[in-house]
């Protein structure tokens, strides 16, 4: 017999509400729990009515929301005054479950993207990612409709992914080393090149896919190119 009022009873995880002050919770995911940081402008930068949302690289190459790539792009965003949402895919760190392909991880941010919207109706929502979390955030475009999308490296040419069908929307950032070692830049490019609408492309030189010694600049890159999307501070 279990226990009377439910004691000892599974009860599905609480949504949790949207926090007031940097910190890393727990939310539901489609196969499990999906570990989340959501971090928000230092205390001396104006806040904007914007949240990005950031997705990391290959979960089985490493790949976290840890990714030097992935915080140094949040930091850009935070500096402008914008609130930014990390999240682990299945199967990276405290996130439940194997990795998809991409196909379940677009699930995955799915889940905190309306999480998000459903805890903060009133805001502004960006989506960016890096490497295989440029291809997720992507992919994923078309049925989100963030207001700004940041690909940064995005993965032409890997593996299966397909790009033939993205809908990013009109504000539309990519920024790609030429020195890539994992992505071949010249197949994005050529990709760009051939859209009906292309995006903002900032090109950075003598970059690896890492941006190792570059971490800055793509820092400085993201700012330049952004700001022209932000609401006023104010509003």
């Amino acid at each position: 017999m279990k226990p009377p009022g439910g004691a000892g009873i599974m009860t599905p995880m609480q949504t949790p509400p949207f926090p007031h002050e940097s910190t890393t919770l727990t939310l539901a995911g489609p196969v499990g729990p999906l570990e989340v940081a959501v971090d928000l402008p230092d205390g001396d930068t104006a806040s904007r009515p914007v949240i990005a949302v950031i997705c990391h690289p290959l979960s089985i190459e490493g790949g976290s929301m840890h990714n030097k790539v992935v915080t140094q792009a949040a930091r850009a965003l935070r500096d402008l005054g914008i609130t930014t949402v990390r999240f682990n895919f299945r199967s990276v760190g405290a996130s439940a479950g194997t990795y998809d392909n991409g196909i379940g991880e677009t699930d995955d941010l799915h889940a905190v993207f309306n999480w998000v919207r459903s805890q903060c109706p009133h805001s502004t929502l960006w989506l960016a990612g890096f490497s295989f979390g440029a291809y997720v955030s992507l992919r994923a475009a078309g049925a989100l409709r963030p207001q700004a999308l940041i690909s940064i490296a995005p993965p032409m040419g890997r593996r299966t992914w397909d790009f033939s069908q993205v809908q990013p929307p009109l504000n539309w950032l990519v920024i790609q080393g030429d020195a890539d070692e994992v992505v071949d830049a010249q197949a994005v490019y050529q990709w760009l090149e051939a859209l009906e609408r292309p995006p903002q492309l900032v090109r950075m030189p003598d970059t690896s896919h890492f941006f190792h010694r570059k971490l800055i600049d793509l820092r400085g890159v993201i700012q330049h190119e952004v700001r022209r999307w932000l609401p006023d501070s104010s509003s």
